[in-house]
């Protein structure tokens, strides 16, 4: 049995915990079988993201007739040379990750599964490794609903649908999630008709006037069935058939693509937890504690694999804080989330930090809130932004925001001015201290923090 001083498996977010750490001279494995950098590099946030900007152009420049531009139409994509491109870019990110492990003598690599056969034991390609510490950052994977038909089907997850070389004519996607609404926003902008059959609301999760707005402007253009289950899939000679049901009618839609993205799924089961003691939630995540630690000594996870936070930003954040206290402070330090945002790089754009209004109801919290629409702006105007707000939801005593909310242009940067207020744990007062830069986007953050001092003071 080989013996290091940590293990890690999974290397995306687990990358944190390998390098650094062995340049303070520690042994590290690392086991990947999938390509090297994880969900995030080779089928997430960076492809995704190349894939959507040049979308984003798309959708402004179908504007262009509000700003007295007559841009020549139509636009035509290269479309399987941008995603080879794409595809190009990621894998040579990916591939130039094995080298450096290799020049490395502190850490080695393993391109195989890892699975337990004991609480500190892994298995690799026949080889037995155990480490002082074991890191569990597998990540997830999509999750299939259980629809007849679909299995066997040529469908794509975003996976496929990040890799795709030829554009549909016709898709179809089952999800009204931010992966679905993201990947089918490209699609459509790049000329695909696109059907959007979503079981409940779309962003659901988000704060209730940022799903109303967003699914009154997604629709303008984008064909969005709300309430509706798909109750079967067919496929034959190169078409996808779904039959649909909505709340008072039945309907059936036909394309030749098909992208289900109905939520992620823990890799877990790929673990042979039952070897160890190691629990899980009742949907496969493994319980952790404040400090990251499993229910089996020594043995941590972080990540998506815990079911806490699905972004790259937080289990980044998540890595640096156990390499800080573990291998540089050398203690046992609780990992202290700051307030954690996210973003949906759709168009629009939306973006949040904190807690919903939904959240602070239930919880029967004394606060106010305040919206400004981007129009009551300079930068507003020049942009004739027509839907675009700013939420703040701020503690009506301490005056500290408890939740900043964003749709519109350029959200995911807006929210910024929020994330850094909350970090720090500043209050409408410090927001309003600022000289903001006139014309630009934070001045709406600002007509918004304005809003609620007049709200308090009245």
């Amino acid at each position: 049995m080989k013996k290091y001083d940590i293990l890690v498996i999974g290397s995306g977010g687990g990358t944190k915990l390998v390098t650094p750490p062995s340049k303070l001279g520690y042994k590290v494995a690392i086991l990947e079988k999938d390509r090297l950098g994880g969900t995030c590099l080779n089928r997430g946030c960076i492809p995704s993201k190349m894939l959507i900007y040049p979308a984003e152009i798309l959708a402004l420049a179908s504007d262009a007739d509000r700003f007295q531009l007559d841009i020549p139409g139509p636009f035509r994509v290269d479309f399987k040379s941008l995603v080879q491109r794409i595809s190009a870019t990621v894998d040579s990110d990916s591939d130039s990750i094995a080298p450096a492990y290799e020049k490395n003598p502190n850490i080695d690599y393993y391109p195989f599964e890892g699975r337990f056969v004991e609480n500190k034991v892994i298995q690799a390609n026949g080889e037995f490794l155990t480490a002082d510490r074991i890191f569990l950052a597998g990540g997830c994977r999509p999750f299939l609903p259980d629809i007849p038909g679909l299995v066997g089907t040529p469908f794509m997850t975003s996976r496929e649908a990040l890799r795709r070389t030829e554009l549909p004519k016709r898709l179809l996607i089952i999800g009204g999630g931010y992966i679905g609404l993201e990947l089918g926003f490209a699609y459509s902008s790049f000329g695909s008709e696109t059907t959007f059959l979503v079981r409940n609301r779309m962003l659901s999760h988000e704060d209730e006037d940022v799903v109303n707005a967003f699914e009154k402007s997604f629709r303008k253009k984008h064909d969005v069935r709300l309430g509706t289950t798909v109750e079967k899939v067919e496929y034959d000679s190169g078409r996808f058939r779904l039959r649909c049901k909505a709340e008072h009618s039945e309907f059936e839609l036909e394309g030749d693509a098909l992208l289900v993205a109905t939520g992620v799924r823990p890799n877990t089961d790929w673990l042979d937890l039952h070897h160890t003691q190691i629990r899980t939630d009742e949907k496969g995540y493994i319980l952790t504690n404040e400090y990251l630690e499993t229910t089996a000594e020594g043995v941590y996870a972080l990540g998506d694999i815990t079911g806490k936070h699905f972004f790259r930003h937080s289990v980044n954040f998540e890595g640096e804080s156990l390499f800080q206290s573990l291998y540089v402070d050398k203690k046992r330090i609780p990992v202290e989330y700051p307030p954690v945002p996210h973003a949906v790089f759709t168009h629009p754009q939306v973006a949040a930090v904190g807690k919903t209004e939904r959240e602070l109801i239930s919880e029967g919290a004394d606060y106010i809130s305040a919206t400004n629409p981007y129009s009551a702006s300079a930068t507003g105007m020049a942009r004739r932004s027509e839907e675009g707000f700013v939420k703040i939801l701020v503690d009506r005593k301490s005056r500290k925001l408890l939740g900043a909310h964003v749709l519109g242009d350029e959200a995911s940067n807006l929210i910024h001015v929020f994330i850094l207020l909350m970090t720090m744990g500043g209050t409408l007062d410090d927001l309003l201290k600022m000289i903001y830069i006139h014309p630009a986007l934070p001045e709406i953050a600002r007509n918004a923090a304005r809003k609620a001092r007049e709200i308090l003071a009245s």
